[in-house]
Order: structure tokens, then sequence, then C-alpha cells
């Protein structure tokens, strides 16, 4: 495999990585329909790299075929407008029978969530991760890193082993751990993608990403992609009036252990007509009075 680059895979990092919503009809199961029209509407907003089956795609509250079915329309309603980024997770098994789902479907990468385990070594984490990238050399590989105390080393350690890991979505609050890990585990040798979205976006670009991930992007496609171009020319003054726009939305989702990031972003799309507010446990719906406020935000946002 040493002679694929994974070019159209990188380049699709080095963006706005939307993790689209998921959708529930009213009977609660997975509104296939509705999904296909917000993935429609971010494609038509001018969004190329998607992410079904990520944190704000409800992933640990979905089952395994609802899994699949996210999948497998995102990857229809992308076609060629739009590079797929599928998350994967839980047991090694189930991972690799995602990843695997994931490229027989047409998916170019996948993203492996943070292995969800009370016990998580540094080697351990090289190990869960290799045994899905070796499953799917053909994909690009993108650690989905929460752990802090991980060395940068383990990271080169695993490309090494597998030259698809070609990027990570990093996510641990700390910009200056961001820059040492980074440099550590090869600047020039993923691509970086800010995990925590636009907020940490401006952050992290100053120490060497060149993406960053977004549920904010499902209400307004138009404010994810004025900061990232800000950021790709290098004008933090005009990335940071992108910032203090979006600043009171994403303080809503990231309140209590981020415990509405989804609820909010959904609350948005409500408001705007676009899907219900459902979610599933362990989130919950915003109650009443606080909906006005989420209402108001993306009611001024361009959309």
């Amino acid at each position: 495999m040493s002679s694929v680059t994974y070019e159209t895979q990188r380049a699709a990092l080095a963006d706005v990585v939307a993790i689209p919503v998921t959708p529930f009809a009213e009977d609660g199961t997975v509104d296939g329909d509705t999904h296909r029209a917000l993935l429609r509407r971010l494609l038509d907003g001018g969004i190329r790299t998607l992410t079904p089956n990520g944190n704000t795609g409800e992933f640990y509250a979905l089952t395994p075929e609802e899994r699949k079915l996210v999948t497998e329309l995102t990857i229809d309603e992308a076609g060629d407008r739009g590079v797929v980024l599928v998350g994967v997770g839980h047991d090694v098994p189930t991972a690799v029978a995602a990843a695997r789902h994931a490229r027989e479907a047409g998916a170019q990468m996948v993203m492996v969530h943070q292995p969800v385990h009370p016990y998580v070594s540094d080697a351990g984490w090289v190990d869960y991760h290799r045994a899905i990238a070796e499953a799917v050399p053909e994909l690009g590989v993108v650690p989905y890193l929460r752990k802090a105390s991980l060395p940068g080393a383990r990271l080169a350690e695993l490309a090494d082993a597998c030259p698809n890991v070609i990027g990570v979505k990093y996510a641990v609050p700390d910009a200056a751990r961001f820059a040492a890990f980074a440099r550590d585990a090869g600047l020039d040798r993923f691509v970086w993608v800010a995990g925590l979205a636009e907020p940490y976006a401006p952050s992290y670009f100053s120490a060497g990403a060149t993406g960053f991930t977004s549920g904010l992007v499902n209400v307004s496609p138009a404010v994810s992609l004025n900061m990232i171009e800000a950021l790709r020319s290098g004008d933090y003054r005009a990335a940071m009036k992108v910032w203090e726009q979006i600043r009171r939305f994403e303080e809503l989702r990231g309140a209590n252990a981020s415990a509405n990031n989804v609820t909010v972003v959904k609350e948005a799309l409500a408001s705007l007509g676009l899907c219900r507010r459902d979610v599933r446990p362990p989130s919950r719906a915003l109650p009443e009075d606080e909906r006005a406020e989420v209402a108001a935000i993306a009611a001024g946002w361009s959309i």
C-alpha cells in the first residue's frame, strides 16, 4: 500500500468536516427522507466532507442496523459531490465490521471513535486502531483523539504500521498540548483536524491544523465556510468575527459537559422547519423556555 497517497482523502480532511445530525421520525425511527434532505442542504451549501455516525449524529444512540442505514444514505446522497468519512467504534470486531461495510458501500475514509473503555493504555490504543486500519487498507483512517495523555510518538508508531492512518481528529481542549502533540507525531505527516469545532479552530489552526469538524454547519453551512476561508487566508481577525457570531450558540452546546451538544443543533434545525427536535437518551430535548434563544440565533445567521 505504500504507493497509495490518499490525496483525495487528505484534501477532504483539510476542510470543514461536517458531522450531520441523524433526524428521527415521530415514531422514533431514523427519518431517511429528512436525512437525505439535510445532507443535500449541506452539499448544496458547499460542504464537501461528511461524517455519518459522528457524535453530532448520535452515534452511541444508534443501533448497528441504523448506523449501516445512515452510512448508506450519506454515501448515496454524496455521490461524486462529497467525500464520506464514516464513524466506527465500539469493540474491535464491531468497528472492523463497520469499517468493511463503509468500504463496500463506497466510503473513502473511516473515523475511529475514541475507545469506550475505562482502561486505555497507550500501547493498547495503538493496538485498537491498528486492528481497524489493517482491516481496510484501501481507506484513509482518522483516529478521533480525546486522550490528553497519549504521546505523539504513539501516533507515529501507528502510522508506521498502517500508512492509511492519514489524519487525526484532535479533540483535547488544550491548544498548547495540541501544538506539542502534532510536532511529536509529525506535523506534516498527518492532516490535523481541530476536533472541537469552530470555537477551537482559530487557535488550533495557528498551531498547524488545516481542517475542523462542525455540528453547527448543519444549521448554517455559510457560517462554517466563512470561518475556514478566513483561517486559510491567515486572517485571524475575520475568523474571530465569525467566532464572536457563533459564541453563544457554542456556549449553549458546551454547557454542563456538553449535555445539550446535539440538542441545541437539532433545536435550531427544528426552529427553521428542517427536522424534528427529537434526540435520544441520554440526550434530551431543550425545555420550552430555552428554545427561543436558539431560534433567535439561527434566524440571524445567513444560510
